[in-house]
């Protein structure tokens, strides 16, 4: 199966899974799933299916409900990042984010909904209780307080205050990087792969999701709002890799960090390398 096919059926099981809640709120269904239905790149559900897909096909199925519950944690994490009191901004995915359709109220609770079923999905996947743990510790570790919302504070809290490439680099290793990492690992778990392999596939989703961040920050610096589907030129006060180093620079550690993924997939058996391969080349090569 194709990315492309890989991507269409996570699609047609968001829309059959997006939760309906009985209720008398005018809007509170509406929103609920209006981030989720707009689209988005599905990155990190890409990610953890590719993995199974290449290893334990007849597991993709199973592994929708997990990939469903990523893409949750991931979304809830856009709408607060967009929310007034962070980064402020008006668009996300082509669409207005939900504080300027409803409210800040509405989005927070949102936001929160989606994070809190995210675990719901996972308890509830149709895998093993043993792996349902892992996969709950994983995602949990990776998007929380040792992960991405960490990696938030950092950024939310050093606005206007210039930090080194350390810190920087500190910065989205967890804000960006670690959840990324996190899907591939979660595929790994759900197909049994040996932890080895595991540790593999985390240290270049590491990479990966630096060279997803980079390539961001370039996005910002040289798209419009309208080809980025976002507000773009946003950055002025945020710690970037473009503002920085300078875009010259920042393209550079683009194609480094390109480099260092070709060394990592040596890591890892043909038909992984060579999917994970596909998918960088489609999103960071073109």
């Amino acid at each position: 199966m194709s990315s492309k096919e890989l991507i269409a059926k996570f699609e047609l099981f968001l829309k059959a899974k997006l939760p309906v809640v009985e209720s008398f709120h005018p809007h509170f269904n509406q929103a609920l799933g209006e981030m989720l239905d707009v689209g988005g790149k599905r990155f990190r559900p890409l990610l953890l299916l590719s993995v199974v897909e290449s290893s334990q096909p007849l597991l993709v199925e199973n592994a929708l409900h997990v990939a469903l519950g990523l893409e949750m944690m991931h979304t809830y994490s856009l709408i607060h990042d967009d929310l007034p009191c962070m980064d402020d901004a008006a668009l996300r995915r082509g669409h207005p984010t939900l504080h300027v359709s409803y409210d800040e109220t509405t989005a927070v609770l949102i936001g929160d909904a989606l994070n809190t079923h995210a675990f719901y999905l996972l308890a509830n996947a149709p895998l093993s209780a043993e792996i349902k743990i892992k996969l709950v510790s994983i995602l949990s570790s990776n998007s929380g307080i040792h992960g991405m919302v960490l990696g938030q504070a950092i950024d939310c809290f050093f606005e206007d205050k210039r930090l080194n490439v350390e810190e920087l680099t500190f910065l989205h290793l967890h804000k960006t990087a670690k959840l990324i990492a996190a899907s591939l690992v979660m595929g790994a778990v759900i197909c049994e792969l040996d932890k080895t392999i595991q540790e593999a596939l985390y240290q270049f989703g590491l990479k990966l999701g630096l060279l997803f961040q980079v390539q961001d920050d370039i996005i910002d610096a040289t798209l419009s709002s309208e080809e980025a589907g976002k507000p773009t030129h946003n950055d002025g006060h945020k710690n970037s890799f473009v503002n920085l180093l300078g875009l010259e620079s920042a393209q550079e550690v683009k194609q480094k960090l390109l480099l260092e993924l070709d060394g990592e997939l040596e890591k890892l058996d043909a038909a992984l390398s060579h999917r994970l391969k596909s998918i960088v080349e489609a999103y960071f090569k073109g």
